[in-house]
């Protein structure tokens, strides 16, 4: 089937509230806020009835803040646990401070396990401690034991409901308890083998359970080899395992090697994304970039950055300040230097982006750092004297004199240089330190290349005598 052949199997009713890129339409969302603003409530909750949870979700992301209180309050009865699960955190956090703590432990009581506690991980200690006390037990030490795990761990993003069978049982064992047991989950994929100590030695799709006689063990169709996640391992490298093995569920282990919970793709797809835009965003020091963040916190964020940028701007203009004399002789040079210092920021900004996906992705290891600098700088030079090249001659040209747009040319292939390798080095040492790449490789990027395109072209136009 082509492309072409593929089409959106959506409700009539909801594909009209869509547009083509399953964005809510602009005239929608006006109907609706319409209708809420003027106290139309069930024509309100009538529009948005239709709506898929993660589609109700967009629409109050989308309103305003000063009106989202009267849009929740109009929709109350189609706002359930699932909608809550796809909000924005921001504006989910907004919405939980508004409910008792009985309502939002009843919301938690319906969602999987690691739903609930990303409802919950971000409130108040003490509000934390009463939705807690207005949960079941069960629920409440699930909740607890993986509010114990450190942040952005598997422990955190793993959901305690999955189906693990005894090893010694047979295919029609395991599908009359499936078929007797209405407590199960009933989202899953696989069923996890476990020996008596609830160690998983195995695991077998549910296709394969339904495909396979009765009276066959489980030990003879399940599959031995499975990836298994430790429970403190950070969800970061959980994604790249999910990524690398092709993974659509896996089991996670306490230290001790005991089955305690499973993470499932449709989480790790979250992750992925999540990740990636952090990284990006790092990279600029715009924070989390979310548009529903508080502006305070955004403004205190980027200002941070700005500041450290400053710092290393005053760096760079003292570079300048050394050769005052040479500018004030020749105030040619102070025309030109800039373009030297941005194409060296521009170049190492490349080579940074590059090197960070390859650390964050795990593509960047210790075993082919070597050849990786070597590859950056290879590119570096080619570039740099391709740029050299061109520049150094339109100076020449433009400007009649030679040596002018030799000093250009050379300066452009020197700060290329620097600019590859600090691109690939800065990163690369961060990382080995322990500290995130994506979070200040480019300060310090950006102020080697100023620095050293401003020294290199200023010090050899000194050298060579042009403003004598």
């Amino acid at each position: 089937m082509s492309e072409t052949d593929i089409t959106r199997t959506i409700d009539p009713v909801v594909e009209t509230q869509l547009d083509e890129d399953d964005h809510l339409k602009r005239e929608f969302v006006r109907d609706v806020l319409a209708a809420v603003e003027a106290g139309d409530d069930s024509g309100a909750r009538t529009l948005v009835a239709p709506l898929h949870p993660a589609d109700i979700a967009d629409l109050i992301e989308q309103t305003p803040a000063d009106d989202r209180h009267d849009l929740v309050r109009a929709l109350s009865d189609l706002i359930d646990a699932d909608v809550i699960a796809e909000m924005n955190e921001y504006v989910r956090e907004e919405l939980i401070d508004s409910l008792a703590p009985e309502q939002v432990a009843d919301i938690a009581a319906e969602l999987d396990t690691d739903d609930a506690v990303a409802i919950i991980e971000d409130m108040e200690e003490d509000d934390q401690r009463a939705v807690l006390r207005a949960l079941a037990p069960d629920d409440r030490a699930a909740i607890e034991e993986a509010l114990s795990y450190p942040e952005e761990s598997a422990g955190r993003l793993m959901q305690r409901e999955l189906i693990a069978v005894p090893e010694h049982w047979s295919v029609g064992q395991v599908i009359d308890y499936l078929r007797e047991n209405q407590d199960l989950t009933t989202d899953f994929w696989e069923v996890f083998v476990v020996d008596p100590q609830h160690h998983p030695v195995g695991t077998c799709h549910l296709s394969w359970v339904l495909r396979t006689p009765r009276g066959v063990l489980m030990t003879d169709v399940m599959k031995r080899e499975q990836t298994l996640i430790p429970v403190d391992m950070d969800q970061e490298e959980v994604a790249l395992r999910f990524q690398k093995y092709g993974l659509i569920s896996a089991a996670v282990v306490d230290p001790s090697g005991r089955l305690v919970g499973m993470i499932t793709v449709d989480d790790v797809v979250h992750i992925i994304q999540e990740e990636a835009s952090e990284d990006i965003l790092k990279l600029s020091g715009a924070g989390e970039g979310d548009i529903n963040e508080p502006i305070l916190l955004t403004v205190r964020t980027r200002l941070t950055w700005l500041v450290v940028n400053l710092g290393t701007a005053i760096i760079a203009a003292s570079v300048v300040g050394m050769f005052q004399g040479e500018i004030a002789k020749f105030a040619l040079l102070a025309v030109l230097m800039p373009i030297v210092s941005g194409m060296g920021g521009n170049a190492g900004t490349q080579t940074l982006a590059v090197v960070v996906r390859a650390i964050a992705t795990n593509e960047l290891t210790s075993s082919n750092t070597v050849r990786m600098i070597g590859r950056e700088l290879r590119i570096a030079l080619t570039n740099g004297l391709a740029l050299g090249l061109l520049i150094g001659t339109a100076v020449a040209l433009l400007f009649d004199n030679p040596m002018l747009g030799a000093v250009m040319g050379a300066a452009m292939v020197i700060n290329n240089l620097v600019a590859g390798l600090s691109g690939i080095l800065v990163p690369v040492t961060l990382d080995r330190l322990d500290v995130d790449p994506a979070v200040s490789s480019a300060v310090f990027v950006t102020m080697m290349t100023d620095v050293m395109g401003f020294f290199s072209f200023l010090g050899l136009a000194a050298l060579v005598g042009l403003a004598g």
